[in-house]
């Protein structure tokens, strides 16, 4: 059983111990009803503590049973709330830690509530696109009152309980305790007094019974979902979270948990919602690699070295200062130093001036730096990272020092975004040392990191950056050693696209709109501004010369010979005004198209947005099915938390294979045999994928 009973004198105490939150998983639901009713069928209890074991009081749902008939198998929360409510005897919610989606429903249907001080408290179903479902959006308007109800219910973050607890007139608390540790001796005696007020047999204190109203009323509701529309447009959750607040205060409790049932069950089923919990599991499932135990020993990351402080180099050591970890930054030159370290500050003060961050701990960051342009200075940190030109030349000169200098044991890791980690690897004695990191630019903000494991790498230093990354803030996702790993090896195709759309009568602005109004933060002409045009022409240099067969329009290269590298020199696809990041159609540069165009004999063609959009995404989704067969990637769900946290994919559709789960296997490839007969596409390249063919044939897709 997941929910332990114990008997403390008078008082039945129900532990929930269901690890790692505590999720209302059916065993623990079974649990906590078996409790109650021990608890009233034994005259010497008066009354029952419900509690939390671990680091949560309850997380909410078990994600484990997410899909499965144990979701709704019964008791359901709801049948667990209203055994809660119908109890005889005073039922005190003892919360700690965290109180979360159902956890804090429970609670709301608990007759007291007490908290430890510094608990998460927070309904984030919004997060999965949906709504709460077991009396959230009915019960907390009525303990905090509407407004504060229906910003946490539309937000989902997390709020503090003592800040809860400071609210005018709640009722979410009736007692802070005063520490965390005194939770449960003072959630005991406080049981003791409930079950002595109500001695007399007067009725206990429910929150459904709670008033539930808005002075304003509809110009209230109206102006919500006015700022909902704006920020939400994509997802219809937060919309639905207003329309049930609103319910609350204008209908009979039970009427209203029937709305906010309805609500809830419809969104459910939407695609939004399916592809939030497709990536809220995938998110986690990524950090698991098939044949690395969990337990797999780790090694000690207590100093870490960045080789070079660059753009790259600067934000890759903000990551390890912020978490409170010392770094090292080494570098050729001092004036390189000194400009990367004060772009570092820079950052930092940005953040100080717009409130998101205090002086103090701008301080306490720098003063974890240290500079040097000595090798020697960082032969004792436990990880170095390269961030320097993505050359190989320049990274064999820095691995061969590295092996010279660095102490046994320690992790060197390549920050290279395209090259051959086990090329890498072999110019140091120690492969199993070596492993890639690549971070995404600015590499102080972007959450993905794709960890680049070599044939040789060990598996405690893969264990070991997987926990690092978590220690960072970071997402990883494992990939195998290939030419662009994951995410750059499917941009390679996405941009290819792109330039033969050029080719055949689009504009630049033409594709950008339509996979932005998809969903995508930017489409490939902007991306391409943005990281710099030179970039991909190098790429293309090197292909040229690689696979003489890959076909590519020559739009890019004729652009980058007019110098025009994007918003670093304020001309690329696009032009840009100085301190700003506007993209502004260029004339000179639609008609270089429109002249490559005819000087290939091609008559332009009006093609359609849907068919921009598919070309786009179905040539991420045809060659991440070549990267799942080859290995490269562990599962399907990995592709798709590279693409959301890497590329701006839009998290509204799950990332490309979720997406083309969605869309159905069998429609992706009738798409992809239609652009097989384009002859100024690629025909070789839409083959579908050997693995798309037999997940069709055998009634599949993707995720399962």
């Amino acid at each position: 059983m997941t929910a332990e009973y114990k008997v403390h004198g008078d008082i039945a105490l129900i532990t929930l111990n269901n690890p790692p939150v505590n999720g209302l998983g059916l065993a623990t639901r079974q649990g906590i009803t078996n409790g109650l009713d021990q608890a009233q069928a034994d005259p010497a209890v008066k009354a029952v503590v419900i509690t939390g074991a671990g680091k949560a009081f309850s997380g909410g749902a078990d994600i484990r049973e997410f899909g499965t008939p144990k979701a709704l198998a019964e008791p359901n929360l709801l049948s667990v709330i209203l055994a809660v409510e119908n109890c005889r005897k005073p039922v005190v919610a003892a919360i700690h830690s965290v109180a979360m989606g159902g956890g804090l429903e429970l609670s709301l249907g608990c007759h007291y509530r007490i908290a430890a001080p510094g608990a998460n408290i927070a309904l984030p179903e919004v997060k999965l696109g949906l709504i709460p479902g077991a009396g959230g959006t009915q019960r907390l308007p009525r303990v905090i009152g509407v407004e504060a109800a229906l910003n946490m219910i539309v937000s989902g973050e997390p709020v503090k309980s003592e800040m809860l607890a400071q609210l005018p007139g709640q009722k979410l608390f009736d007692k802070l305790a005063a520490s965390p540790e005194s939770l449960l001796d003072e959630a005991l005696a406080f049981a003791r007094e409930a079950a002595a007020k109500h001695a007399d047999g007067s009725a206990l204190p429910l929150v459904r019974n709670l008033p539930c109203k808005h002075k304003d009323g509809d110009a209230y509701f109206q102006f919500a979902r006015n700022m909902v529309k704006g920020m939400a447009k994509n997802f219809p959750a937060p919309a639905k979270c207003v329309d049930a607040v609103e319910a609350a205060t204008k209908q009979k409790f039970d009427q209203g948990m029937l709305f906010e049932r309805e609500i809830f069950i419809n969104l459910m089923w939407t695609p939004e919602c399916r592809a939030l919990r497709h990536l809220f599991t995938a998110e986690r499932a990524a950090s698991k690699i098939p044949d690395v135990p969990e337990d797999t020993p780790q090694r000690k990351i207590e100093k870490v070295a960045v080789i070079g402080a660059g753009t790259m180099g600067g934000g890759i050591s903000m990551n390890f200062l912020n978490a409170g970890i010392p770094v090292t930054i080494l570098e050729t030159k001092q004036e390189a130093l000194d400009r990367g370290v004060g772009v570092m500050r820079g950052n930092y003060e940005a953040q100080v001036k717009k409130g998101k961050l205090k002086q103090d701990k701008l301080d306490a960051r720098m003063a974890l730096l240290t500079t040097t342009l000595d090798y020697d200075a960082i032969k004792d940190a436990d990880l170095v990272i390269e961030a320097v030109f993505e050359e190989i030349g320049v990274k064999e000169a820095v691995f061969k020092k590295l092996d010279a200098v660095m102490k046994p044991g320690a992790i060197l890791a390549s920050n290279t975004s395209t090259l051959d980690v086990n090329k890498i690897a072999n110019f140091t004695q120690r492969p199993q040392d070596v492993v890639g990191l690549h971070f995404f630019s600015p590499a102080n903000v972007m959450k993905l990191l794709e960890v680049v494991r070599g044939d040789k790498t060990a598996k405690d230093v893969m264990a070991t950056v997987m926990s690092v990354a978590k220690k960072i803030k970071k997402t990883a996702v494992v990939s195998g050693v290939c030419d662009g790993f994951i995410g750059n090896r499917m941009i390679e195709q996405y941009g290819r696209q792109g330039g033969f759309l050029l080719d055949e009568g689009c504009t630049p602005a033409q594709v950008d709109r339509a996979i932005e109004k998809f969903g995508f933060a930017m489409g490939p002409f902007r991306m391409g501004d943005l990281a710099g045009n030179d970039i991909g022409w190098a790429i293309r240099k090197r292909r040229y010369t690689e696979k003489p067969d890959m076909k590519y329009s020559k739009t890019a290269d004729l652009l980058c010979e007019k110098g025009r590298f994007g918003q670093k020199v304020g001309k690329g696809w696009y032009d840009y005004v100085p301190g700003k990041r506007d993209a502004i159609p260029n004339a000179e540069v639609e008609q270089m198209i429109a002249d490559h165009r005819k000087a290939l004999g091609i008559t332009p063609r009006k093609i359609s947005d849907e068919e921009i959009v598919q070309r786009l995404v179905f040539s991420l989704v045809n060659e991440a099915a070549h990267i799942l067969e080859e290995g490269i990637a562990n599962k399907a769900s990995d592709i798709d938390v590279v693409y959301i946290f890497g590329y701006g994919f839009p998290v509204h559709r799950g990332g490309p294979l979720k997406y083309a789960d969605e869309v159905g296997l069998f429609n992706v490839v009738q798409a992809m045999k239609r652009f097989q007969r384009n002859p100024l596409d690629d025909a070789k390249f839409w083959e579908p994928a050997p693995l798309i063919q037999r997940l069709v044939a055998e009634g599949k897709n993707f995720n399962g």
